[in-house]
């Protein structure tokens, strides 16, 4: 009767309630039976697994990273997997693998991007999931497009948002990649050539995710001194536009007053008085983290990738972009460089985990040319310079996980830390954030309940996002599955040492297959692309 049962474990359907001790039933992909007044009968039971004493919950919903690339070059999500998502939402902040015009604009617009990976090229945006269809997938994954990948794809990189027949055009190219399979649209308007956008300009394309009912995901403008200001736009294009609202990565920046988060949620607290769909998501520690290349000025960004190492290169340009009143980081102009890390590199990974106070003095130069250097020496691999800094207040993350509508992501890559991706780190949580979650804001700090805490990455993203059947444990749901130890869940991930799995996690299952058992990984890969949502 059953390929899988879980046997007697402590059962968190995902919806906010309180667990029950119980058996999860399983046959092929789906969950078939849950027992919480007895136990099933096993007596037919292809596999029994005792899980006295753990924690059954739905498998963690991660619904903002930026795996385009590296699920194509390697589909396992290691990373992911060793704690405990068995679905991610990729196409965030504005940047998405594709459209694109030809074969040799892929590496110019995917993130994470691997120039030894073997891989079949695409064009279109449903080339592209059949490309990820073709690959064994670790987890399951939802893809949005991105506003910058399809400005890119009508503008190419000048330095201008597009007039209203090339606006128009976006917004014909966005319909098509929705017809396709794109779940929903996202914007960066911190990063080129997001940051030249305005909601003219993004209103219709965000018309187009409304008439799919689908997502608006937008990475804001600004989370520091204007913050409210960057706040106000996203929700202005929205209102306009009559999209549902996801706001990336809500919590304020450095440099923002302290009453930014209080003031921020009135703000959306007004607007969906007057029928705006707004929630909300953070990353579950103090550590932002974004490309390197961002703290470039948008005249320094414009043109390929040559044409940003030649101004590199040049010492009058160096001082103009170090003269950059309003950076996208003003840490960086406060010069706080010892809360600044380099978090990953290509040709400079021997310094990855180092401070740039460190990198200055180890250099003999000042900290901002050291970021300048290492950008320039990191040649075509650029765009693959991270860096990670100590913005955000804790407070703040408190605030928001107080918030029924907030979900918990990581903002960062699928990887692993040993075959093509080993040397790639996509945050300084990216091995560890579910896990640091559970233990440092549920277990440690009992900020929010085990049950409140399930829900954040299980029903609250699922729900938001449209998937089907997926986000709780209950019959007829596809099995993706979680099973966890409340006591020693744990990040193990340090800015010295990012590329360590968490630990506390005893099986995964992705679509009634075991991808984890007892604290192990398998060579199961049985997750796959979604294209099926809810309206």
């Amino acid at each position: 009767m059953y390929d899988l049962v879980l046997r007697g474990g402590f059962v968190f359907d995902g919806s906010g309630t309180d667990g029950v001790c119980g058996d999860v039933g399983i046959k092929g992909e789906v969950i078939v039976a849950i027992e919480t007044n007895g136990e099933l009968n096993v007596n037919n039971a292809a596999n029994v697994i005792d899980v006295s004493g753990l924690v059954v919950a739905p498998g963690f919903i991660d619904m903002h990273t930026h795996s385009d690339f590296t699920l194509i070059a390697d589909g396992r999500a290691e990373s992911q997997v060793h704690q405990g998502v068995t679905t991610e939402v990729i196409g965030q902040c504005g940047i998405s693998c594709a459209p694109v015009n030809s074969a040799g604009d892929i590496r110019r617009v995917a993130p994470w991007y691997t120039a030894d990976a073997k891989h079949d090229t695409w064009l279109g945006f449903g080339d592209y999931l059949e490309v990820l269809d073709r690959t064994e997938l670790g987890v399951n994954v939802m893809a949005f497009v991105g506003h910058g990948t399809i400005h890119r794809a009508v503008l190419g990189d000048e330095l201008h948002p597009g007039e209203a027949n090339e606006v128009a055009e976006m917004a014909r190219l966005v319909d098509r990649c929705m017809d396709e399979g794109a779940g929903g649209f996202s914007s960066g308007l911190e990063y080129f050539p997001g940051s030249l956008a305005a909601p003219e300009h993004l209103v219709p394309m965000c018309e187009i995710a409304a008439k799919h009912k689908r997502l608006y995901a937008t990475h804001v403008r600004n989370r520091d001194t204007h913050y409210d200001l960057g706040f106000a736009e996203a929700i202005a294009t929205a209102r306009q536009a009559g999209a549902k609202l996801q706001i990336s990565h809500i919590q304020p920046k450095f440099g923002a007053p302290d009453y930014a988060m209080e003031h921020t949620l009135e703000m959306i607290d007004v607007a969906r008085n007057h029928d705006c769909d707004i929630a909300f998501d953070v990353i579950p520690h103090d550590w932002n983290h974004t490309l390197m290349a961002a703290i470039l000025p948008k005249w320094a960004q414009a043109g390929r990738l040559d044409d940003v190492l030649q101004r590199l290169a040049d010492p009058e340009c160096r001082e103009k972009i170090k003269a950059n009143p309003q950076p996208m980081w003003l840490i960086v102009k406060a010069e706080k460089w010892s809360d600044i890390v380099l978090l990953n590199a290509t040709v400079n990974k021997d310094i990855v985990g180092a401070d740039f106070a460190e990198i200055g003095r180890m250099r003999n130069c000042h900290p901002y040319d050291a970021v300048l250097d290492i950008l320039l020496e990191e040649g075509e691999n650029l765009m693959a310079c991270m860096w990670s800094s100590k913005s955000f207040r804790n407070s703040d993350l408190e605030l928001c996980l107080d918030q029924p509508e907030c979900a918990v992501i990581s903002d960062t890559v699928a990887i692993a830390n040993e075959g093509i991706l080993k040397d790639h780190v996509g945050s300084l949580s990216g091995y560890g954030w579910a896990a640091r979650f559970f233990q440092y804001f549920v277990r440690d700090r009992q900020v929010l309940t085990l049950a409140e805490g399930i829900a954040k990455l299980t029903s609250i993203p699922a729900d938001r996002l449209g998937l089907k059947n997926r986000g709780r444990l209950i019959p007829g749901y596809q099995a993706d599955i979680c099973v966890f130890d409340q006591a020693n869940i744990a990040s193990n991930a340090t800015a010295k040492n990012p590329r360590r799995y968490a630990t506390g996690i005893a099986h995964v299952l992705v679509n009634g297959a075991l991808a984890m058992h007892n604290g192990s990984r398998t060579q199961v890969n049985a997750g796959r692309v979604l294209r099926d949502f809810v309206n």
